[in-house]
């Protein structure tokens, strides 16, 4: 393929980035709408973190299955089911009044999400060359980060007028919009693809490669700390920085407006220089301090001085991060390598949202717990330069 090729795609790229944007704006509703819903429901801290941890535990153990089926069967055709039924289960959660119904509610989201992100990733970059793989799963995430850029600037205005249960509701019809235009650009479904020898029993072995182990737990880290810091820094300025839900909103917004095109450039960055572990490497030390920092720096200046820098770190390595056992490895079992990968990574995020929200039913103060994620991005920049010897030369990026 090449680039003119990827030129002629671009509508179905452009498209599988507002898909993956409707997907940010129900993810997102939660995190930022989570004070409101916390009081309207009269759920503790730690309620309120089970509804993004129950979600993110059903998405990670659906990582590798759905790496696997999208390896055996056709990407196209898991992406679709997993977008209905995101946004099918969007409009029950704004219908929803009991915690439990609202639980089970989460867990279902997280299983249709999980068949979302693999497929959708491989579909991106399927659109790609193969020297620009790390470019293409970079875009793929940009529509989330844009999508949390408007909710999080608008949300917190509409949400008086029209409540967030009717804002998921609409989430949930602009994801269905969303769906139907994929379904159309993208035209009739192709067979079956040809990597049917894949099989699921090869994932011990897989998991046995040391780039898979190591790549494994920055994976952990990666989402660990996207997902804590974000879900929780809308609530982390309202409670203990006493600041209000707009302007919580408009900080959300700015980080998010930060992370969006950094994201993409990580990727480019990285196919162009060759020097993925520059990339991941450095990211991991500005956010080791700015984790350090967050809670000690005085002031709304000093806040926003270091959600900027770590907005800066916080997803730049995503695309270099999974590309990196696909050049050591191969593509054969991509979406099962994927898959695994991002098992790691939600394994990570389960555990530290609820933390977090844990962390502050018992102490009062955020602190411990972002500071117990500044410590894991130092475990990751230990496995970060123990990947070193494994790499080998990738294909250099046509020009």
């Amino acid at each position: 393929m090449t680039i003119s090729d990827t030129r002629a795609r671009r509508p179905i790229i452009t498209v599988l980035v507002v898909c993956q944007s409707s997907i940010g704006l129900i993810f997102g509703g939660i995190g930022l709408f989570l004070p409101l819903i916390r009081t309207d429901l009269g759920l503790t801290f730690t309620q309120a973190g089970t509804l993004a941890a129950a979600s993110n535990l059903t998405y990670a153990l659906m990582q590798v299955p759905s790496g696997y089926l999208a390896d055996r069967f056709t990407p196209r055709r898991l992406f679709m089911i997993g977008l209905f039924g995101m946004n099918l289960l969007a409009v029950l959660f704004a219908v929803l009044d009991s915690y439990p119904l609202l639980l089970i509610d989460q867990a279902l989201a997280g299983f249709f999400r999980a068949l979302v992100f693999t497929p959708g990733m491989l579909l991106m970059t399927a659109q790609f060359p193969p020297g620009r793989r790390a470019t293409a799963m970079g875009l793929y995430v940009v529509g989330g980060f844009s999508s949390n850029i408007l909710l999080s600037a608008v949300g917190p205005l509409l949400v008086g007028p029209l409540g967030w249960r009717l804002l998921f509701a609409l989430f949930a019809g602009f994801g269905l919009l969303s769906l139907g235009l994929y379904r159309f650009l993208a035209g009739p479904a192709s067979g079956k693809p040809t990597s049917s020898t894949v099989r699921f029993r090869e994932l011990p072995r897989l998991i046995r490669k040391r780039i898979v182990q190591l790549t494994g737990v920055i994976q952990f880290t990666r989402l660990a700390v996207a997902q804590g810091f974000t879900f929780w820094l809308p609530t982390y300025l309202v409670v203990d920085r006493g600041q209000s839900l707009a302007t919580a909103g408009l900080v959300a917004a700015v980080a998010s407006a930060i992370s969006a095109p950094v994201n993409y450039l990580g990727g480019y960055l990285s196919d162009r220089i060759n020097r993925p572990l520059l990339v991941i490497g450095g990211s991991l030390t500005v956010l080791t301090a700015g984790l350090a920092l967050l809670t000690y720096v005085p002031g709304m200046l000093g806040v926003l001085a270091v959600v900027a820098l770590i907005s800066l770190a916080i997803q730049v390595y995503f695309g270099p991060l999974f590309a990196l056992p696909l050049q050591v490895l191969g593509d054969r079992n991509a979406g099962l390598i994927s898959g695994f990968g991002n098992f790691c990574a939600n394994l990570g995020s389960f555990a530290f949202v609820y933390a977090l929200g844990a962390v502050k039913d018992a102490t009062g103060s955020f602190r411990a717990g972002y500071l117990s994620l500044a410590a894991l991005c130092l475990l990751a920049l230990l496995a970060t330069r123990l990947i070193r010897p494994l790499l080998r030369p990738s294909p250099q990026p046509p020009a």
